[in-house]
């Protein structure tokens, strides 16, 4: 093990990415030393204890780099935090934040103290702690309803305060990138599904939750809408990529470059279930949410061109390995 590898601090690392970025690094790197701060509010020590054997640190207690795996509990609103679990760290990986339109909406103040002040924060304890790397995990929605497909030279226009919230935190990396030379690349994710996203209330892992509890599948709105679906193992390349390659105060379209609606996503999922279980899953629509995005998928071509990353994971392949996850972890819970 050498180089970037050496000395992570994952932020949100509790959970469903975090956990996931976890397990791909100790597979990778068996006796890796890391670091993860989560407030738990979504993960629990119990998930990310599923993917490796963390050792808990209190903040106060961090004199430097990580020994082994190590889990600080703590919030990235509060400075001091930030600042001790950034030491002796070389790269952060910020996954945390208060995620969807829908929750933005509802309480706009709580989304902008967790992704503006938060990724401030993050920001400024790297610089101050000598971090060489930040990768930030972004979304498509600081653009709003631009025309997809979606890339990185197109004019931001949220339409929900999660979309600014966001955008605030692209400009901040684009900042310290600058002015102080921490080089930070944000990576616009599409919408992520996968093993271990069974706390998320994304449409895919939904759709499996629904259907395990015999329950039809919700959609709101026509159903017409549509989005850019990313397996989680294609984004953990994105991330390892972006935190290696020589690059800084850049942003990528980190997606699948397919445009996919959600009622397909539900007929697939409705044939899978069906498939696999004998059952049939209804499809429900409901009113549509205020700040949904009416049409999203992104133009990854410039990811591919200064980061080389390249997507594996088909759809079919992808939903089948994440319905394979649930059916097994929920299975009992659900009474299947």
């Amino acid at each position: 093990m050498s180089g970037l590898t050496e000395n992570w601090l994952i932020v949100g690392g509790c959970g469903f990415i975090g956990t996931s970025l976890v397990h791909h690094l100790v597979q990778l790197h068996p006796g890796i030393n890391l670091r993860v701060l989560d407030n738990l509010s979504v993960g629990t020590r119990q998930d990310l204890a599923e993917v490796c054997e963390p050792r808990e640190v209190a903040s106060a207690a961090i004199q430097g780099p990580p020994v082994g795996i190590e889990l600080v509990v703590g919030d990235i609103r509060t400075f001091e935090d930030c600042r001790r679990a950034c030491r002796g760290i070389r790269v952060v990986v910020h996954l945390a934040a208060s995620t969807g339109i829908g929750p933005s909406v509802i309480d706009p103040r709580h989304d902008l103290e967790c992704n503006v002040v938060g990724t401030f924060n993050m920001l400024e304890a790297a610089r101050g702690s000598g971090v060489e790397r930040l990768v930030f995990a972004s979304s498509g929605a600081p653009l709003g309803e631009a025309r997809p497909p979606i890339h990185e030279k197109k004019l931001p226009r949220p339409i929900s305060p999660y979309g600014a919230s966001k955008l605030a935190g692209e400009a901040y990396c684009s900042v310290y990138c600058r002015v102080y030379g921490l080089k930070t690349v944000v990576l616009r994710f599409g919408n992520v599904y996968g093993a271990r996203s069974t706390h998320k209330d994304s449409v895919i892992a939904k759709f499996f939750k629904l259907a395990l509890q015999q329950q039809p599948l919700e959609i709101y709105g026509n159903g017409n809408q549509t989005r850019d679906f990313l397996f989680i193992d294609d984004l953990l390349r994105s991330v390892m990529l972006a935190a290696q390659a020589d690059v800084g105060g850049e942003i990528f379209q980190i997606a699948s470059f397919k445009e996919t609606t959600v009622n397909e996503i539900a007929e697939k999922i409705q044939a899978l279930v069906a498939r696999e279980t004998g059952r049939e899953v209804t499809i429900r629509h409901r009113q549509p949410r205020l700040g949904d995005v009416k049409r999203n998928f992104s133009d990854i071509r410039k990811a591919k061109k200064l980061l080389g990353y390249v997507p594996q994971v088909d759809l079919d392949t992808g939903l089948q390995l994440t319905w394979d996850f649930f059916k097994t972890r929920l299975a009992g819970a659900s009474g299947s």
